[in-house]
C-alpha cells in the first residue's frame, strides 16, 4: 500500500507548495536529530522528509495522487537524502538557520562591483567660545574619493568588465560536503571576482582597479551654534568613495570641547566661582563679569550674602542647539574671611562687634532652618557610605 505523504507531512491533499513546505519546516524543527534524540523522532524524522521530497516535486506528486508511491517505484526509500532529494535538505537548513545559499536552488545574486562607500569620523577641538557662537571649521581629511582617470569604471581606456570565468557571473562558488546529514552544500563568495560576478581584465592604472583612490583633502565643516563636548555633526556624502565609484558615506565631525578658563558648563548653564570679601558681601556690591557671548555684564550681589549663596544671570548661558532659548549664568559666591588684621583694623573690627551684642557664636539646633540643609547633607554622606 502507497504511503500517505500528505498524511506524514500533516496537509490536506489540495495543499499549495508553500502550505507544504511550512508544514515540513515545522516538523523538522520538532524532529530533527540534533534537536530530539529520540529514535522514534528520528524514524519520523526520515519519513516527513521523504515526503516533503514527493511532495514538492511535480512529477512525483502526480504519481501519488494517482495512487502510487514514487519512491518505491524507483526512487528508493529515504532518497530525500540523496542528490535527486536534495531539494528537501536545503530546507531543513532554511528550518533552522532562516535559509541557506545554494540549497534547493536560489542563492544569491552577484555582490556588484559598485557598492556604497562607509561612513568616517574625525575629531575636531573648539573653544567654549566657539561652541557658543558656531564656526566653520576648514579640516583636512584622508579618504577615498572617485578616480578621476577612469570616474569609478575601474578599467583602462575603453575597456570593459567581463563575466568571471570561474563562477560564471554568480558572485559565489559552490562545493559540496558529506555530513552526517548526507550530501551539503555549501556557497561562499568567488576567491577570484570576490562576489562580483565580473572581473576587469585591463584595470585602470591609477586606481587598480578599485574606481578610488586615497587623497587628502579640504573641506568646510559648518558647526553650528550651542554644540557640546561629544555631539557628531554630519556631512552627507563626505566620507569615503565606495568602490567601483560607489555613493560616497557621511563624514561625522565630533566635537572635543576644551576647558575654559572662568566657566564649567553644564548643559547650557555656565557655571563660575567669585572671591566676595566679608564686607562686601555684607554691605553688598557689584561684580562686572565677563560673559561669553555679552560681553562685560554686571551681577549684583545683594546685601548680606551668605557663604555659599549664588547669584544668577537669567539667560547669559550657552545657546540651545537649534533654538533661540539660552542657558543661565550661575555664580558661586565664596565669601573671603579676612586672616590678618593690623591693629587699626582689628580695633575697628571690634567697635563694631560691640555695637552688634546679639551676634555671638553659639550652637545651633540641628532642626533650625539655617541648619536644616546643612545636616540633610551630613545624613545623606554618612548614608551613602
Amino acid at each position: 500500500m502507497a504511503r500517505d505523504y500528505y498524511g506524514l507531512l500533516g496537509v490536506a491533499k489540495n495543499a499549495t507548495d508553500q502550505e507544504i513546505k511550512r508544514a515540513y519546516r515545522k516538523l523538522a524543527r520538532e524532529l530533527h536529530p540534533d534537536v530530539n534524540p529520540d529514535e522514534a523522532a528520528q524514524a519520523k524524522f526520515k519519513d516527513v522528509s521523504a515526503a516533503y521530497e514527493v511532495l514538492s516535486d511535480p512529477e512525483k506528486r502526480r504519481i501519488v495522487d494517482m495512487g502510487g508511491d514514487p519512491l518505491e517505484s524507483g526512487g528508493g526509500a529515504g532518497a530525500g537524502f540523496s542528490g535527486a532529494g536534495f531539494g528537501g535538505l536545503g530546507d531543513v537548513f532554511e528550518a533552522f538557520f532562516g535559509g541557506m545559499s545554494g540549497a534547493g536552488g536560489g542563492g544569491r545574486k552577484p555582490r556588484g562591483r559598485v557598492q556604497p562607500g562607509a561612513d568616517s569620523l574625525l575629531r575636531t577641538r573648539l573653544s567654549l567660545a566657539e561652541c557658543a557662537v558656531g564656526v566653520t571649521k576648514h579640516l583636512t581629511v584622508d579618504t577615498a574619493i572617485l578616480c578621476d582617470n577612469c570616474h569609478g569604471a575601474g578599467t583602462n581606456g575603453n575597456s570593459k568588465p567581463v563575466r568571471c570565468e570561474t563562477c560564471g557571473g554568480a558572485g559565489e562558488v559552490q562545493s559540496v560536503q558529506r555530513s552526517f546529514l548526507g550530501q551539503v552544500l555549501t556557497s561562499r563568495p568567488c576567491p577570484t571576482c570576490r562576489g562580483a560576478g565580473e572581473t576587469i581584465p585591463d584595470p585602470c592604472h591609477k586606481c587598480g582597479g578599485d574606481g578610488r583612490v586615497r587623497a587628502r583633502r579640504e573641506i568646510a565643516a559648518p558647526i553650528p551654534a550651542g554644540v557640546a563636548n561629544g555631539m557628531r555633526v554630519r556631512l552627507a556624502a563626505q566620507g569615503e568613495v565606495g568602490p567601483g565609484g560607489g555613493h560616497a558615506g557621511d563624514l561625522y565631525v565630533e566635537i572635543v570641547e576644551q576647558p575654559h578658563d572662568v566657566f564649567v558648563r553644564d548643559g547650557d548653564d555656565l557655571h563660575c566661582t567669585i572671591r566676595v570679601p566679608m564686607v562686601d558681601a555684607a554691605l553688598g556690591t557689584t561684580v562686572v563679569v565677563d560673559t561669553i557671548l555679552d560681553g562685560p555684564t554686571e551681577l549684583t550681589i545683594a546685601p548680606g550674602t551668605q557663604p555659599n549663596e549664588v547669584s544668577v544671570l537669567r539667560g547669559h548661558g550657552m545657546p540651545r542647539l537649534r533654538s533661540g532659548a539660552r542657558g543661565d549664568l550661575i555664580a558661586h559666591l565664596d565669601i573671603v574671611v579676612p586672616t590678618k588684621l593690623d591693629g587699626k583694623q582689628t580695633d575697628l573690627l571690634r567697635k563694631y562687634k560691640g555695637m552688634r551684642e546679639r551676634d555671638r557664636a553659639e550652637v545651633m539646633s540641628a532642626q533650625s532652618e539655617h541648619n536644616s540643609g546643612l545636616f540633610a547633607r551630613l545624613r545623606a554622606s554618612f548614608s551613602g557610605r
